[in-house]
């Protein structure tokens, strides 16, 4: 039950400010839910010591009807710091709409939008509550970064922006309007903090996170001292995992030379190279280690950043334009392709991507070089370009074939 009630914090235009919030709970069959304060006032404080003097002080407000209050104020004096999940920057919103939308940005906004409207209705704050009443559209975010794909998705996102733009100060006004820091002895504050201090010094020390720094792998890994990857291949309906290593500049992935072998878990690839050896990776030198720790059961496949290749989503930031393209996620589709080509002898395929003179290519290389001044941007609209590219992947796909597991 303590963990009904929350710390939180807040991103205001007069600086970051720390309170107390109970996010609903049920009582004389009403719905309540409320945040620390007395009457009309929402109290908030520039510091957790400040905070928890107060919880300390006994002084009188609206929590203590909680019925989680008493255990909640024996709380570990830790429990009253603010956890990342729930530290929201009001104040940042309109810069997160000034750039494209991303599934966390979309969600920053979406959260930041449900306490300010939290604090206006527990509050009574009429601009507050008018704001969200009165503009349906902000609902969208709610809905998650599915909304703000294509052309469409891009308008609607510009739009919540413009709305943002409108009203969105005379909201954080309000909410900065209502809140009052309560009086408490400098002393007490001074206790709470050293308490934290304390506290925090008493934690363990993290473990550190030991990893290679040339790789990505932990030290000592298989995957490191044997010079073969993992690889994950993300399409919008499908995940693969695979393995791939380089001979000189050559790639060469488990497969057959015409295809190459996926499986849709590590469990399956482990299955498969336990029992069998595929007609080109297993001629590497160092196969054999990866099928032994395959056979007694301490293959662990950890996929790194750069081996992870996500295809889904692309087509729908090329139809939006360059500015929406992820130039590090096309960088890496891109190099896939293009290993992919070299592996099974697909020059048309390579050419898709490296060569010149097609709309797809042009919007790539743009892309992909930034500091060119000698591209063009490429001019909207990119339907063309979009289905080059899902025509692309499509010739992917069929190069990945998952064998069967006996």
């Amino acid at each position: 039950m303590a963990k009904d009630i929350v710390p939180i914090e807040l991103g205001l235009p007069e600086g970051d400010v720390t309170t107390l919030w109970a996010p609903s709970w049920r009582e004389d069959n009403d719905d309540w839910e409320a945040f620390l304060g007395l009457d009309e006032d929402l109290y908030a404080f520039d510091s957790t010591a400040g905070l928890l003097a107060l919880v300390r002080s006994g002084a009188p407000h609206d929590l203590q009807d909680h019925p989680s209050w008493t255990e909640f104020a024996r709380s570990d004096v830790l429990e009253f710091r603010a956890v990342d999940d729930n530290c929201y920057d009001l104040v940042g919103v309109l810069e997160l709409l000034g750039d494209n939308p991303t599934e966390a940005s979309v969600d920053e906004i979406d959260q930041s939008f449900a306490i300010a409207r939290s604090i206006g209705e527990v509050c009574e704050l009429d601009t507050v509550t008018k704001f969200f009443n009165g503009n349906p559209i902000l609902a969208a975010v709610t809905r998650g970064m599915d909304e703000f794909y294509g052309r469409d998705g891009l308008k609607l996102w510009k739009s919540i922006r413009k709305t943002v733009a409108k009203g969105w100060d005379e909201v954080l006004d309000a909410i900065q309007g209502v809140m009052t820091t309560p009086e408490i002895a400098d002393a007490e504050i001074e206790r709470a903090r050293t308490d934290l201090e304390a506290a925090e010094a008493a934690l363990p020390e993290p473990e550190p996170e030991v990893e290679a720094a040339a790789t990505g792998y932990p030290e000592g890994s298989l995957w490191e001292t044997v010079g073969i990857d993992p690889i994950r291949i993300v399409f919008p309906d499908q995940e693969f995992l695979s393995l791939r290593c380089y001979l000189g500049d050559r790639p060469v992935f488990l497969g057959d030379g015409d295809q190459v072998y996926v499986f849709t878990s590590a469990r399956g690839m482990s299955r498969y190279l336990a029992d069998n050896d595929d007609e080109t990776l297993s001629r590497v030198a160092t196969y054999e280690r990866v099928k032994i720790a395959a056979t007694d059961g301490s293959l662990d496949v950890h996929v790194t950043d750069d081996n992870a290749y996500v295809f889904a989503g692309i087509d729908r930031d090329i139809e939006v334009g360059p500015g929406m393209v992820d130039s590090e996620q096309l960088g890496l589709a891109v190099e896939l392709v293009t290993d992919l080509a070299n592996y099974v002898g697909d020059s048309d395929l390579e050419a898709a991507v490296t060569g010149r003179g097609s709309s797809l290519r042009r919007f790539l290389h743009y892309v992909l070089n930034p500091g060119d001044a000698k591209l063009l941007e490429p001019s909207a609209p990119f339907d063309d370009e979009a289905g080059e590219w899902r025509d692309l992947v499509d010739d992917v796909e069929r190069l990945l074939i998952t064998p069967d597991l006996e």
